[in-house]
Protein backbone atom coordinates (compact mmCIF):
# COMPACT_ATOMS: atom_id res chain seq x y z
CA UNK A 1 0.00 0.00 0.00
CA UNK A 2 2.45 2.33 0.63
CA UNK A 3 4.11 1.45 -2.47
CA UNK A 4 1.31 2.36 -4.60
CA UNK A 5 0.96 5.31 -2.99
CA UNK A 6 4.42 6.37 -3.89
CA UNK A 7 4.17 5.35 -7.56
CA UNK A 8 1.13 6.88 -8.46
CA UNK A 9 1.92 10.61 -7.74
CA UNK A 10 5.50 9.77 -9.98
CA UNK A 11 3.59 8.10 -12.56
CA UNK A 12 1.08 11.44 -13.04
CA UNK A 13 4.20 13.93 -12.96
CA UNK A 14 5.38 11.85 -15.57
CA UNK A 15 2.83 11.62 -17.84
CA UNK A 16 1.95 15.45 -16.71
CA UNK A 17 6.18 16.34 -18.04
CA UNK A 18 4.73 13.69 -21.21
CA UNK A 19 2.00 15.86 -22.43
CA UNK A 20 3.40 19.04 -21.59
CA UNK A 21 6.50 18.33 -24.41
CA UNK A 22 3.93 17.61 -26.98
CA UNK A 23 3.91 20.82 -29.08
CA UNK A 24 1.28 21.28 -32.38
CA UNK A 25 2.62 22.56 -35.18
CA UNK A 26 -0.03 24.49 -37.67
CA UNK A 27 0.25 24.07 -41.52
CA UNK A 28 0.81 27.33 -42.07
CA UNK A 29 3.42 27.60 -39.76
CA UNK A 30 7.07 26.29 -38.82
CA UNK A 31 8.95 25.84 -35.51
CA UNK A 32 13.04 26.01 -34.06
CA UNK A 33 13.99 23.92 -31.36
CA UNK A 34 16.74 24.96 -28.77
CA UNK A 35 18.36 22.20 -26.49
CA UNK A 36 20.33 24.06 -23.66
CA UNK A 37 19.56 27.72 -26.03
CA UNK A 38 21.61 26.29 -29.06
CA UNK A 39 19.97 25.58 -32.20
CA UNK A 40 19.15 21.76 -32.56
CA UNK A 41 16.24 21.63 -35.37
CA UNK A 42 13.59 22.43 -37.18
CA UNK A 43 9.69 21.80 -36.36
CA UNK A 44 7.31 20.85 -39.57
CA UNK A 45 3.48 20.52 -38.97
CA UNK A 46 2.13 18.74 -36.81
CA UNK A 47 2.59 17.48 -33.24
CA UNK A 48 6.40 17.27 -32.21
CA UNK A 49 8.28 16.61 -29.10
CA UNK A 50 10.06 18.80 -26.91
CA UNK A 51 11.49 18.39 -24.28
CA UNK A 52 10.10 20.41 -21.05
CA UNK A 53 13.02 22.74 -19.18
CA UNK A 54 15.87 21.12 -21.78
CA UNK A 55 14.78 22.30 -24.63
CA UNK A 56 12.03 25.16 -26.23
CA UNK A 57 11.03 26.12 -29.09
CA UNK A 58 9.14 28.89 -31.28
CA UNK A 59 7.21 29.01 -34.08
CA UNK A 60 6.53 31.49 -37.12
CA UNK A 61 3.78 32.24 -39.30
CA UNK A 62 4.83 31.61 -43.04
CA UNK A 63 2.34 32.91 -44.34
CA UNK A 64 1.80 36.21 -46.93
CA UNK A 65 1.68 39.48 -43.96
CA UNK A 66 1.55 43.30 -44.78
CA UNK A 67 3.59 45.56 -43.39
CA UNK A 68 1.77 49.18 -43.65
CA UNK A 69 4.20 52.14 -44.76
CA UNK A 70 3.13 54.89 -42.84
CA UNK A 71 2.89 58.47 -44.55
CA UNK A 72 6.46 59.88 -45.54
CA UNK A 73 7.39 62.91 -46.20
CA UNK A 74 9.85 62.92 -49.01
CA UNK A 75 11.42 65.20 -51.45
CA UNK A 76 11.73 64.61 -54.70
CA UNK A 77 14.21 65.01 -57.37
CA UNK A 78 13.05 68.52 -58.54
CA UNK A 79 12.36 69.57 -54.97
CA UNK A 80 8.94 69.12 -54.45
CA UNK A 81 7.56 67.80 -51.12
CA UNK A 82 4.91 64.92 -51.37
CA UNK A 83 3.48 62.67 -48.43
CA UNK A 84 3.54 59.02 -49.50
CA UNK A 85 2.34 56.25 -48.09
CA UNK A 86 2.01 52.39 -49.28
CA UNK A 87 1.79 48.78 -48.07
CA UNK A 88 4.43 46.08 -48.97
CA UNK A 89 3.48 42.46 -49.09
CA UNK A 90 6.17 39.69 -48.40
CA UNK A 91 6.36 36.21 -46.31
CA UNK A 92 9.02 34.29 -44.28
CA UNK A 93 10.98 31.83 -46.48
CA UNK A 94 14.08 30.74 -44.29
CA UNK A 95 12.96 30.25 -40.96
CA UNK A 96 15.92 29.45 -39.23
CA UNK A 97 17.53 33.41 -40.96
CA UNK A 98 14.13 35.20 -39.69
CA UNK A 99 14.27 33.89 -35.93
CA UNK A 100 19.00 33.46 -35.56
CA UNK A 101 19.66 36.61 -37.49
CA UNK A 102 17.28 39.29 -36.95
CA UNK A 103 15.52 40.65 -33.83
CA UNK A 104 12.45 41.15 -35.06
CA UNK A 105 12.02 41.06 -38.67
CA UNK A 106 8.67 42.81 -38.96
CA UNK A 107 10.16 46.33 -37.65
CA UNK A 108 12.80 45.77 -39.64
CA UNK A 109 10.99 45.17 -43.04
CA UNK A 110 9.05 48.29 -42.01
CA UNK A 111 12.03 50.62 -41.34
CA UNK A 112 13.55 49.11 -44.21
CA UNK A 113 10.78 49.99 -46.49
CA UNK A 114 10.12 53.57 -45.13
CA UNK A 115 13.67 54.54 -45.82
CA UNK A 116 14.00 52.81 -49.23
CA UNK A 117 10.55 54.93 -49.95
CA UNK A 118 12.44 58.09 -48.98
CA UNK A 119 15.69 57.15 -51.67
CA UNK A 120 13.48 56.05 -54.20
CA UNK A 121 11.42 59.37 -54.12
CA UNK A 122 14.40 61.48 -54.20
CA UNK A 123 15.81 59.72 -57.28
CA UNK A 124 13.12 61.27 -59.48
CA UNK A 125 11.40 63.88 -60.63
CA UNK A 126 7.38 65.01 -59.44
CA UNK A 127 6.56 64.10 -63.35
CA UNK A 128 8.29 60.55 -62.95
CA UNK A 129 6.44 60.04 -60.05
CA UNK A 130 3.29 60.16 -60.99
CA UNK A 131 3.61 58.83 -64.72
CA UNK A 132 5.44 55.84 -63.41
CA UNK A 133 4.33 54.81 -60.15
CA UNK A 134 4.44 51.06 -61.36
CA UNK A 135 7.75 51.42 -62.20
CA UNK A 136 8.91 52.92 -59.12
CA UNK A 137 6.77 50.44 -56.85
CA UNK A 138 8.63 47.85 -58.70
CA UNK A 139 12.06 49.22 -57.75
CA UNK A 140 11.03 49.68 -54.13
CA UNK A 141 10.24 45.95 -53.84
CA UNK A 142 13.42 45.06 -55.84
CA UNK A 143 15.59 47.30 -53.27
CA UNK A 144 13.77 45.59 -50.62
CA UNK A 145 13.39 42.62 -51.37
CA UNK A 146 17.19 41.95 -51.87
CA UNK A 147 18.07 43.70 -48.29
CA UNK A 148 15.79 41.10 -46.52
CA UNK A 149 17.23 37.95 -48.30
CA UNK A 150 19.64 37.97 -45.25
CA UNK A 151 16.44 38.11 -43.08
CA UNK A 152 15.06 34.96 -44.64
CA UNK A 153 12.25 37.38 -45.92
CA UNK A 154 10.76 37.55 -49.71
CA UNK A 155 8.61 40.67 -50.75
CA UNK A 156 6.27 39.74 -53.18
CA UNK A 157 5.71 43.26 -53.97
CA UNK A 158 4.86 46.75 -53.06
CA UNK A 159 2.01 49.24 -53.92
CA UNK A 160 1.78 52.76 -53.37
CA UNK A 161 -1.34 53.66 -51.26
CA UNK A 162 -1.59 57.66 -52.20
CA UNK A 163 0.56 60.85 -53.03
CA UNK A 164 -0.51 63.77 -51.53
CA UNK A 165 0.48 67.29 -53.12
CA UNK A 166 1.11 70.42 -51.02
CA UNK A 167 -1.66 72.71 -52.25
CA UNK A 168 0.63 75.09 -54.00
CA UNK A 169 1.61 72.55 -56.85
CA UNK A 170 -1.91 71.71 -56.71
CA UNK A 171 -2.81 74.95 -58.20
CA UNK A 172 -0.01 75.29 -60.24
CA UNK A 173 -0.86 71.73 -62.23
CA UNK A 174 -4.73 72.27 -62.46
CA UNK A 175 -3.35 75.88 -64.01
CA UNK A 176 -0.95 73.96 -66.65
CA UNK A 177 -3.72 71.49 -66.79
CA UNK A 178 -6.38 74.49 -68.23
CA UNK A 179 -3.90 76.09 -70.24
CA UNK A 180 -3.19 72.58 -71.91
CA UNK A 181 -6.90 72.23 -72.30
CA UNK A 182 -6.81 75.56 -74.05
CA UNK A 183 -4.20 74.86 -76.63
CA UNK A 184 -5.98 71.24 -77.42
CA UNK A 185 -9.31 74.08 -78.26
CA UNK A 186 -7.22 77.04 -79.61
CA UNK A 187 -5.24 73.41 -82.17
CA UNK A 188 -8.94 72.10 -82.87
CA UNK A 189 -10.46 75.40 -83.96
CA UNK A 190 -8.04 76.19 -86.55
CA UNK A 191 -8.22 72.94 -87.76
CA UNK A 192 -11.12 73.28 -88.41
CA UNK A 193 -11.41 76.55 -90.06
CA UNK A 194 -8.41 75.32 -92.65
CA UNK A 195 -10.73 72.22 -93.26
CA UNK A 196 -13.95 74.74 -93.62
CA UNK A 197 -11.34 77.31 -95.78
CA UNK A 198 -10.63 74.01 -98.06
CA UNK A 199 -14.26 72.89 -98.53
CA UNK A 200 -15.24 76.90 -99.24
CA UNK A 201 -12.85 76.70 -101.88
CA UNK A 202 -13.65 73.34 -103.55
CA UNK A 203 -17.66 74.73 -103.64
CA UNK A 204 -16.63 78.11 -105.49
CA UNK A 205 -14.86 76.42 -107.89
CA UNK A 206 -18.06 74.20 -108.60
CA UNK A 207 -20.36 77.05 -108.60
CA UNK A 208 -17.48 79.11 -111.15
CA UNK A 209 -18.66 76.22 -113.79
CA UNK A 210 -22.17 76.15 -112.80
CA UNK A 211 -23.42 79.55 -113.15
CA UNK A 212 -27.23 78.24 -112.06
CA UNK A 213 -25.80 77.00 -109.02
CA UNK A 214 -25.29 80.17 -107.53
CA UNK A 215 -29.02 81.27 -108.32
CA UNK A 216 -30.16 78.34 -106.82
CA UNK A 217 -27.73 79.55 -103.33
CA UNK A 218 -29.68 82.49 -103.48
CA UNK A 219 -33.00 81.03 -103.06
CA UNK A 220 -31.81 78.61 -100.66
CA UNK A 221 -30.71 81.87 -98.97
CA UNK A 222 -33.98 83.61 -99.01
CA UNK A 223 -35.60 80.43 -97.61
CA UNK A 224 -34.09 79.99 -95.00
CA UNK A 225 -34.53 83.81 -93.97
CA UNK A 226 -37.58 84.10 -94.71
CA UNK A 227 -38.55 81.61 -92.08
CA UNK A 228 -37.72 84.56 -89.61
CA UNK A 229 -40.69 87.19 -89.76
CA UNK A 230 -38.48 90.06 -88.42
CA UNK A 231 -36.18 90.01 -90.87
CA UNK A 232 -35.93 92.22 -93.62
CA UNK A 233 -34.15 91.99 -96.85
CA UNK A 234 -33.63 93.47 -100.22
CA UNK A 235 -33.36 90.96 -103.12
CA UNK A 236 -31.42 91.92 -106.27
CA UNK A 237 -31.59 89.45 -109.19
CA UNK A 238 -27.98 88.42 -110.66
CA UNK A 239 -29.19 89.56 -113.91
CA UNK A 240 -29.48 92.85 -112.90
CA UNK A 241 -25.98 93.28 -111.44
CA UNK A 242 -24.30 91.73 -114.33
CA UNK A 243 -26.11 94.37 -116.49
CA UNK A 244 -24.97 97.22 -114.57
CA UNK A 245 -21.29 95.94 -114.77
CA UNK A 246 -21.58 95.78 -118.36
Amino acid sequence: MGISSFILPITVIVVIFIISGIKQIMEYERGLKFTLGRFSGNLSPGLNIVIPILQSYQKVDIRVKTVDVPKQDCITKDNVSVNVDAVAYYYVFDVKKSILDVENFYYAISQLSQTTMRDVVGEVTLDEWLTSRDAISDKIRTIIDKASDAWGLKVDRVELKHVELPEDMKRIMAREAEAEREKRGIIIKSEGEVIAAENLGKAAAIIAKHPGAMQLRNLQTINDISADPSQKFIFFPMELMNMFKK
